[in-house]
């Protein structure tokens, strides 16, 4: 049997190698996504389509980021359970979209790539990020106090802008396919490494007998919101990609019939 946790022992996290390159898979799934999606953000005139500047936004917040996040936290493994907070839990869902989508509106300057937009929507992306990841480590629920080391935060924080601006670059200069791949690749690693570093700046210690008890979020039932949002987004931005896709073929079909 294992030995009881006691009041002040220092848990020692172990991790999930399965969970861990899942969570890669899904960050690139979702980088590609946004990606596909930031291609087609300007239509032939110049101007913005939103439809797809939500889609990326959602993408790249939702699946690359977030959901990352949680399959990750899913990978660290204590011997306390851990359970999250519903609201703080969809609370730093939104903010991850949200942050996602002005970072893209800033870098793309509304009709075409930015350097100061992209600047800017680095640093706001990157933060954003941050939040994103150290708020949905408070909002989780076990018998331990977390303390973080400051130096491996300021890292992950560095990471984090890094790994921003390369992806807003990329979501603006790779138009073809085999590109997407390799740039939603390095992205996929960018958000894993800021991600697995945040983690370890973080010391866990136990305080309490027993975990706090109320409504939370854990184990199949935290599964269940990861995938769902995860499987919901990527199929609904395919197909509204493929039918765009449709769409923008027809058109010089039908004028070339009727010229």
């Amino acid at each position: 049997m294992p030995n009881p946790i006691v009041i002040g022992q220092v848990l020692t996290p172990q991790y999930s190698p399965g969970l861990i390159a899942l969570s890669y898979f899904v960050s690139f799934a979702g980088s590609l996504t946004a990606l596909m999606c930031a291609s087609r953000m300007f239509r032939a005139e110049g101007r913005a389509r939103l439809s797809m500047l939500a889609c990326a936004a959602v993408a790249l917040g939702g699946v690359g980021i977030w959901s990352m996040h949680f399959i990750g936290m899913l990978a660290y493994q204590l011997p306390v359970r851990i359970v999250y907070e519903p609201v703080l839990t969809i609370a730093s869902l939104l903010a991850a979209v949200v942050i996602s989508g002005i970072a893209l509106h800033l870098a793309g300057g509304a009709r075409r790539f930015s350097r100061p937009g992209w600047l800017a929507g680095s640093v706001l992306a990157g933060l954003g990020v941050c939040v994103m990841h150290y708020g949905g480590m408070y909002a989780m629920r076990l018998r331990a106090a977390m303390e973080f080391d400051p130096g491996i935060v300021a890292l992950s924080v560095g990471i984090a802008i890094t790994a921003a601006a390369a992806a807003l670059w990329l979501a603006f200069h790779t138009n073809n396919l085999p590109r997407q791949i390799g740039a939603a690749a390095v992205m996929g690693v960018a958000v894993c490494t800021m991600h697995y570093v945040g983690m370890s700046a973080a010391t866990m210690a136990c305080i309490a007998p027993a975990a706090a008890s109320g409504m939370t979020l854990g184990g199949s039932d935290l599964v269940l919101v990861v995938f769902g949002v995860v499987g919901l987004v990527l199929l609904s931005i395919f197909w509204l990609i493929t039918d765009l896709d449709t769409n923008t073929r027809a058109v010089p079909l039908v004028v070339a019939r009727r010229a």
